[in-house]
């Protein structure tokens, strides 16, 4: 067999096919900035070269990014370790407090691991804010504190230490929205749909979700309320990191910053759905009066009439199919929302609405304003 014999012989035509072909093939790479020549050993290389130049580098967007993301994550800390001290497990990796044996037992009523499961997510965003700042730090930037800002009260109850916090568990308005929107087949708030509160009475007024002194646990339906508060307000807090996280990620620069995004973000998804399984199981109560505040709380059975059906029943955890980027598109299961525009200050604004920052100085509310804006102006570069 001769060489010659290797190479298939064409007619006019055939040939003719293949030369189009190939001009469609070589006009398709340049139309992706691909030329012929960047085929080559060396200019794959250099694309390596210069994609490994990329992960390491760090931009200003790409720091004020993490700063805000950096300062979510200690108040995250925050509030996480004063649920921990009272309904929690104290040990060596979730230090502070001694627990509350009647408020551990009313939030076991929603599960019987509450206590180990809200200890794991106080340790998880302990280590997002050290991990975060500690990685600020070795790029040369600044990391992020918020200890001026540890001027509001503890609680008074039993279990909990006393020392200066930065957000407020006894005066929340609870959004709870996010139990219908992950349950919704059509309406997507990146598309501007408004879902409805699955707890009505929770999403006015201001509700403690700890016992401010013991007096709280000495009526079993108040201090099942407050249990119950807790139950949703972790799948609140939680939903927020589920849907910041992706919606930062897109204007990120660095390769690295991008991987750092995504993989901590990966696991505030995993605390919400966690806490929506949990939020679910809240005993019913009707009309349970605040002693302190006068205001009243009703948990309704989200599985009876008039509630029911598809967007409250409480066992559907896992988001169903919705509407995604525009409504002529398929429904796809996916977090919502992730429009990029103004993520940071619209997560500030959902805290502050949640009353976690009542009581705070304008100092702090500017500090966090300057965070969130540099953190919208970043875009990937």
């Amino acid at each position: 067999m001769t060489k010659d014999s290797l190479v298939p012989t064409a007619s006019s035509q055939t040939t003719e096919s293949s030369s189009k072909n190939g001009v469609k093939r070589r006009s398709f790479l340049k139309g992706l900035g691909v030329a012929g020549a960047a085929l080559s050993a060396g200019s794959l290389l250099a694309t390596a070269a210069k994609a490994s130049e990329r992960t390491g580098l760090i931009t200003v967007g790409d720091v004020a990014i993490l700063r805000f993301l950096a300062a979510a994550e200690i108040l995250e800390t925050d509030l996480w370790q004063q649920y921990n001290e009272l309904g929690g497990i104290q040990d060596n990796e979730v230090p502070g407090g001694s627990g509350s044996p009647a408020y551990t037992a009313a939030i076991a009523q929603l599960d019987g691991d509450m206590a180990q499961y809200i200890h794991d997510n106080t340790e998880d965003e302990l280590t997002h804010e050290v991990f975060i700042n500690a990685y600020l730090v070795s790029k040369g930037a600044e990391a992020v504190s918020l200890d001026q800002f540890r001027t509001l009260p503890s609680s008074r109850a039993t279990g909990a230490q006393q020392t200066g916090r930065l957000t407020n568990l006894m005066q929340l308005t609870v959004d709870t929205t996010w139990f219908t929107r992950y349950r919704s087949r059509t309406q997507n708030p990146d598309l501007g749909d408004t879902l409805p509160q699955a707890i009505p009475t929770l999403a006015v007024g201001q509700h403690t979700a700890i016992p401010r002194t013991d007096d709280d646990l000495q009526d079993p339906n108040f201090l099942q309320a407050i249990g119950n508060t807790a139950g949703f307000h972790f799948a609140t807090i939680e939903q927020g990191g589920s849907s910041l996280y992706p919606q930062l990620a897109q204007r990120v620069t660095s390769l690295e910053v991008l991987r750092i995004v995504l993989s901590i973000g990966g696991t505030e998804i995993m605390h919400f759905q966690t806490w929506s399984d949990k939020a679910g199981n809240a005993p019913p109560l009707t009309d349970v009066l605040d002693p302190v505040t006068g205001i009243s709380v009703t948990f309704p059975n989200l599985n009876a009439s008039p509630l029911g059906g598809e967007d409250f029943q409480t066992n559907l955890i896992m988001p169903e199919p919705t509407a995604f980027l525009n409504r002529k598109l398929p429904a796809c299961s996916i977090i919502r929302p992730t429009q990029t525009r103004g993520a940071a200050m619209g997560a500030l604004k959902a805290l502050t609405a949640d009353g976690l920052f009542v009581g705070q100085s304008r100092a702090f509310f500017k500090f966090m304003h300057t965070l969130a804006v540099e953190a919208d102006l970043a875009v990937r570069e």
